[in-house]
């Protein structure tokens, strides 16, 4: 699939996964190269970095990476050359955890951090800013609703992160708005309760997204795709839609946005949502109607784990490339494996890396050549 001037070598797409394992100035480490290249290597077309905060105040965690100083960028720079020299194409996404910063890593329980995590870690909690003074959760910290020159100063710091991810050499920049972070809280009614230009009706709440887009183009070369992650609907009655989705993707494309990334809910919890079940491709319905309807390519996520099934999605035209998470964790060689599912033995060579090619493509004639000998003793 060719975007702008970057040709992916698949549709298949390792999706931003937070990891928790940087050090609170934000920077790489080497879990972060071994980890991407690592799913590089194992057949992705492109391998996403987790999300970069735009500012400190903007990290999930104090162990997100981040972007918002010149001094990340030799780290960027180290993550973007292991995950081309092994065949992908690099890719990041930027953020603002909104009133969802400054919360434990799951291993110490994923919620707000608390003067217990002051005291045992070091973690100390810092004030968090949404669209308006409404906590994620009952019991989670009230945020500070943002002002028209807080949102000024945001939108600038968003231009900036993306220069310097240009700089670090990335060919793909996805803008993170979804799962209840700061650009969603502005989008959904059930957290914008503002009563300036930013909230009200759908254009309002739509403004921060739009400026964001626009401040992202500014910095971002022409030539190089542009993906929007959106929550397509709310976890709950009354919220966010996708009518409105397919509004905002239309706008989105009209900026210079390249491909919607298709996901859902989050708003509040941390769950699926509850208005849908949860079973393989259950948000690749979202993806399929925007880009029907907005015309504009999507990419789909959630459960998809099957080669077979990311298949069936992309030839019915549901969506133009897959995003494989979790599953990857599972198995980093998901796109290599897939080639075998959908080509046969005869993938392994020349498909997958020659140190691996030769020589499972060997085990595999001999396991199928003992497999027929043992079925003929059997019949014998």
């Amino acid at each position: 699939m060719t975007l702008r001037s970057i040709t992916l070598p698949n549709r298949i797409v390792i999706s931003p996964m937070q990891q928790y394992m940087a050090g609170r100035d934000g920077k790489v480490r080497d879990w972060h190269f071994v980890h991407l290249t690592k799913m590089a290597v194992g057949g992705a077309g492109t391998v996403f970095t987790e999300a970069l905060a735009i500012e400190p105040a903007g990290r999930v965690t104090y162990h997100d990476l981040g972007v918002w100083s010149d001094d990340h960028l030799e780290g960027l720079k180290r993550l973007v050359g292991g995950i081309s020299d092994a065949g992908a194409v690099p890719a990041t996404q930027l953020i603002h955890a909104g009133r969802k910063a400054s919360v434990a890593p799951p291993y110490h329980g994923f919620e707000p951090l608390s003067d217990k995590d002051a005291k045992e870690r070091g973690e100390k909690p810092w004030p968090v800013v949404s669209a308006s003074a409404l906590e994620a959760n009952p019991g989670w910290p009230v945020p500070k609703a943002l002002s028209r020159d807080d949102i000024k100063r945001l939108v600038e710091s968003y231009a900036t992160a993306t220069r310097r991810v240009r700089e670090a050499g990335f060919q793909v920049l996805d803008m993170h708005g979804a799962h209840g972070y700061l650009i969603h809280c502005f989008l959904s009614p059930l957290s914008n309760a503002r009563d300036d230009e930013y909230g009200g009706d759908l254009d309002g709440r739509m403004r921060l997204a739009l400026e964001v887009a626009d401040a992202v183009r500014s910095e971002w070369p022409a030539e190089l795709p542009f993906f929007y992650r959106l929550s397509c609907i709310d976890d709950a009655e009354g919220g966010w839609t996708l009518d409105d989705s397919v509004a905002l993707s239309k706008a989105l494309k009209e900026r210079g946005v390249d491909v919607i990334d298709c996901s859902s809910g989050g708003l509040g919890r941390r769950t699926t949502p509850l208005i849908i079940p949860r079973a393989p491709g259950y948000q690749v319905p979202f993806a399929s109607r925007i880009k029907k309807d907005a015309d504009v390519p999507t990419m789909a996520v959630g459960l998809i784990m099957d080669p077979e099934h990311a298949n069936e999605i992309v030839e019915s035209g549901d969506a133009d490339l897959i995003a494989i998470g979790r599953e990857a964790l599972n198995n980093p060689n998901w796109g290599l494996h897939a080639k075998v599912a959908l080509a046969g033995l005869e993938a392994y060579e020349p498909e997958w890396p020659k140190p691996y090619g030769w020589w499972l493509y060997r085990r595999a004639k001999a396991l199928e050549a003992s497999k027929e000998s043992s079925g003929r003793a059997a019949t014998a």
